[in-house]
């Protein structure tokens, strides 16, 4: 699975074998990501997409300095279950 950051589309894509498996939404300003919906297609609900996918984007953010705000529930969620990871990432 592929996570890239789509940012013309303020999105950032999760593909698998080139096909669009989910997207997770955002409204970005220079220090701050702020993720709105997140939605795996359908046929590939239940495989891990949603979550390879925040977890990609959550790395990508880090990596380019930001921080995030969740108001997305699924982002939200994951941040809590894994709080040594990326709670540190919270405004």
């Amino acid at each position: 699975m592929d996570v890239t950051d789509a940012p013309d589309q303020r999105r950032y894509e999760a593909r698998i074998d080139g096909e669009l498996a989910g997207i997770a939404e955002y409204r970005a300003s220079e220090r701050i990501v702020t993720f709105i919906h997140t939605e795996v297609m359908p046929g590939f609900e239940g495989k891990g997409v949603g979550s390879a996918l925040v977890r990609g984007a959550l790395d990508d953010v880090r990596a380019h300095g930001r921080k995030v705000r969740a108001v997305c529930p699924f982002v939200k969620g994951y941040i809590e279950k894994h709080p040594d990871e990326y709670g540190d990432l919270l405004v």
